[in-house]
């Protein structure tokens, strides 16, 4: 989470909504639609069998695209594999990866 933490910081730009976001997204006070994505992505990740045509339905009711929901999916699953690769062989985090 390290890795994803830092880049969530700079993207928003709020170091606390980052800490809500990363404590419990679900109460983070985030829009709608940000929320619906983060359960999407959150569904994928944990239970990737689970997931449902009314998953991206959803997705759909709040805005987003077909073109946005793959993208939605094909990052998640992007983190999941480079996560579970650098995690499998023991990577540590490199030394110049800033902590802010």
């Amino acid at each position: 989470m390290t890795h994803h933490r830092r880049g969530l910081r700079r993207l928003l730009r709020d170091d606390d909504l980052a800490q809500r976001i990363e404590t419990d997204f679900e109460s983070a006070g985030i829009s709608d639609k940000r929320l619906v994505m983060l359960r999407y992505a959150a569904k994928l990740t944990k239970d990737p069998g689970s997931v449902a045509e009314t998953d991206v339905g959803s997705m759909r009711q709040v805005g987003f695209s077909d073109t946005d929901i793959l993208h939605i999916a094909e990052v998640t699953g992007y983190y999941a594999y480079a996560n579970r690769i650098a995690d499998g062989l023991g990577i540590p985090l490199e030394d110049w990866i800033p902590e802010d």
